[in-house]
């Protein structure tokens, strides 16, 4: 087996990166390169620019970019990009935007925009001094800050509030600096950790200098100045409502029944962290997509909203449900930090198609687009698990893939497509229909079954 070991290989040409990884990795070379080339832009410049983005770069990996219209939310119309390889997805957000758009749509709150960052520190002495300290010093924390926040305050944003955390109880000797930070329009992760580490150098200069502290006092460990992902103050509500006469939707189920399932199908949810962990992965599905497709990171949202649902110590539905008064309604809350400004916002070239298609959504404004998202998602979901099923759906839109792989041709594709609107989908049933379709005993192509 030969070593596929490397040094040196982030400096290697892009050329040579290639031809280093199909040389080691691939039995068919030009197959293995030509498959890369496929998904280079055309376009130099363009490539050149994605080429950028992150680092040893080779080639571009496409997703899915969709939309789905008639969002009404606070009133404005709106059509979401969606960039999500599941199938089902932007089909189920258009369906409950539809069904919204007709009983109101979407009404939303921004709850609050705070983002939190912390100095972990470690701190060898007594309490009372470092808090009394602390407090004597608090106005120098703003002051030394002063050059970096000047130009976001000058947008309405900064530092909200700076204070001493004692987390001894957990870790000895541990303290943090709590910061609270307004970034405004940008999602302001640079921003936050600028300041983050001047309030070290403060901190440790500070103690340093000072008279009332010993030597061993003085010796303030900084462990590391980061913002958190978690942002349980930076939040969004949105909701939909309507009288339950109104829920009526030809599934063949009443308003009332309807409802009643619905509402049973949401406590379950807040109730059983096994259908709860489903539930909101599939109120993620509609949150995600819209968050990739207009340039925000997908993976500090997951965290920070899988955190939420666990803020009572019990793993819980990211949305709820009432009928009261004859009224039905559901909604969501989640923490939502993003940025329509910065970052890939001005260079990805999607990213920016996205936000004009938006109408140029503020922060909150996107925020409140997001959250109708993920309601609208996670709406469509437990509509069709407590009426048709959850299959339908999903197996209507997996047999596209079924018949692509089977590289069907597309008046074969119409044909097996009318067969089973009335006949249940599975993968041996697809490929059964298939051949009969083309008059052969079995497939031409290898398959690779699910």
């Amino acid at each position: 087996m030969s070593d596929k070991r490397i040094k040196g290989f982030s400096r290697l040409s892009k050329e040579a990166k290639i031809e280093w990884l199909v040389g080691n990795y691939f039995d068919h070379q030009e197959k293995a390169f030509e498959t890369l080339k496929t998904y280079w832009n055309s376009d130099t410049k363009l490539q050149k620019l994605h080429d950028e983005f992150i680092e040893n770069t080779i080639s571009n990996f496409y997703t899915p970019y969709g939309v789905a219209p008639n969002f009404m939310v606070d009133g404005k119309m709106f059509t979401l990009p969606m960039a999500i390889e599941e199938s089902s997805v932007v089909a189920a957000a258009s369906k409950s935007a539809s069904f919204w758009l007709e009983r109101g749509g979407f009404k939303t709150t921004i709850v609050s925009t705070v983002k939190i960052g912390h100095v972990h520190f470690i701190y060898e002495g007594d309490h009372e001094k470092l808090q009394s300290f602390f407090e004597e010093i608090k106005e120098r924390f703003y002051e030394d800050t002063s050059s970096i926040t000047a130009n976001m305050q000058a947008r309405g944003g900064g530092i909200l509030d700076i204070r001493l955390v004692n987390r001894t109880e957990a870790m000895d000797d541990y303290y943090q600096l709590e910061a609270r930070f307004e970034t405004c329009d940008s999602m302001g992760a640079n921003f936050i950790n600028s300041c983050l580490e001047q309030f070290s150098k403060t901190l440790t200069q500070s103690i340093a200098e000072a008279d009332t502290f010993t030597e061993a006092e003085k010796n303030v460990q900084v462990v590391m100045c980061i913002l958190s992902n978690y942002t349980p103050e930076c939040l969004v509500r949105s909701e939909v409502s309507c009288p339950v006469a109104e829920l009526e939707d030809g599934s063949g189920v009443s308003p009332e029944e309807f409802a009643t399932k619905f509402k049973r199908a949401v406590r379950i949810a807040e109730i059983e962290p096994y259908r709860a962990t489903t539930h909101n992965k599939g109120i993620m599905n509609g949150i995600d997509a819209v968050v990739i497709a207009t340039g925000n990171d997908f993976r500090a949202i997951e965290a920070a909203c899988h955190t939420y649902a666990s803020r009572s110590g019990h793993y819980t539905s990211l949305s709820h449900c009432e009928v009261k008064d004859g009224i039905f309604r559901f909604w969501i809350e989640v923490p939502l930090a993003l940025g329509t400004v910065g970052g890939l916002t001005t260079l990805h070239p999607l990213v920016k198609f996205s936000l004009e298609m938006l109408d140029k959504p503020s922060a909150t404004e996107l925020m409140s687009i997001i959250a109708s998202s993920g309601l609208a998602q996670n709406f469509a979901a437990l509509r069709a698990l407590v009426t048709t099923g959850i299959q339908k759906g999903h197996m209507k839109m997996h047999l596209l893939n079924i018949l692509n792989q089977l590289e069907a041709t597309e008046e074969e594709k119409a044909i097996i497509v009318d067969h089973f609107k009335h006949n249940t989908v599975s993968y041996s049933a697809a490929v059964q229909k298939f051949c009969e379709v083309r008059g052969i005993e079995k497939p031409q192509v290898t398959l690779k079954k699910p």
